[in-house]
């Protein structure tokens, strides 16, 4: 797998090397591809992410590689590199675009409103999302945003701050 489509994947590396470092893991060979066969091995969520950004679904090596975790992220959403997640457990997640460095825990659902897929967040860089939060509509969140736990979010957000609520607000400027 490594061969075919992680060595001259530019995205995948910059999974790997966030994965790798936001669990603390360890290695005496620091390459790319040992990074990725220890998280591959030990990392199921690391897997889930990995087979969504090579486009497969349905193959033995998923089952083999990750848990069911009930977990999606649409084809149609453009998510730039260093994504990571710890625990993809009932997530939806269905974006225009979503920046680097997007770090996400479970039950997160990112979508539409009233069932229209032009009305989709856009989502900045390095953005840290809590578990249990829901982002829908034609919004934008700017980079650095750290969004809390439990948060719904249902207007636009601008770079360096802290939200949360239902509705969130702005808590904390960074």
């Amino acid at each position: 797998m490594y061969n075919k489509y992680v060595e001259h994947n530019r995205l995948i590396h910059e999974d790997i090397e966030t994965s790798f470092l936001k669990r603390g893991c360890t290695a005496k060979d620091t390459s790319i591809k040992t990074k990725f066969n220890h998280l591959m091995l030990y990392y199921p969520e690391f897997a889930v992410i990995f087979f969504w950004r090579i486009g497969v679904s349905k193959t033995k090596w998923l089952k083999m590689f990750s848990k069911d975790y009930n977990f999606k992220i649409f084809k149609s959403t453009n998510i730039k590199g260093g994504l990571f997640c710890f625990h993809p457990y009932a997530s939806v997640i269905n974006a225009k675009s979503i920046g680097r460095n997007f770090e996400f825990r479970n039950g997160l659902t990112i979508g539409n409103k009233s069932n229209d897929n032009s009305y989709l967040p856009v989502i900045g860089n390095n953005v840290t999302v809590g578990a249990q939060v829901v982002i829908i509509g034609d919004i934008e969140i700017g980079d650095n945003v750290v969004i809390g736990a439990g948060s719904v979010v249902v207007k636009s957000f601008p770079s360096n701050c802290v939200i949360a609520g239902n509705p969130a607000k702005i808590i904390k400027t960074l």
